[in-house]
């Protein structure tokens, strides 16, 4: 597993496949503890399906947004990095949306 790499660019899309909704939201509240970084859940549009049960595997979330300033501290972007590989190691890594 290699870790994952931040992108000069103020905005990034991640996902992890079957990662649950609460982990998701885990994840943001660590990263907008993390000086000038805004996360944001990106939901799947709501699919009406009669009948369809319930699926705790199947992600509500289809990307996490992370948008930071160009010109945040390279401690910062660390602190970023060592986060998501802290949830890529105990779920599945991350993929770039």
């Amino acid at each position: 597993m290699q870790p994952i790499t931040l992108k000069p660019q103020t905005k990034q899309q991640i996902a992890s496949p079957q990662l649950p909704l609460a982990v998701y939201r885990e994840v943001a509240a660590h990263l907008r503890q993390v000086d000038g970084v805004l996360a944001n859940l990106i939901l799947h549009p709501v699919k009406h399906q009669p009948g369809a049960k319930f699926d705790y595997y199947q992600s509500q979330v289809a990307a996490l947004e992370i948008s930071y300033s160009e010109e945040i501290a390279e401690k910062d972007k660390q602190q970023i990095t060592e986060i998501l590989d802290y949830y890529a190691r105990r779920y599945r890594p991350w993929e770039t949306v």
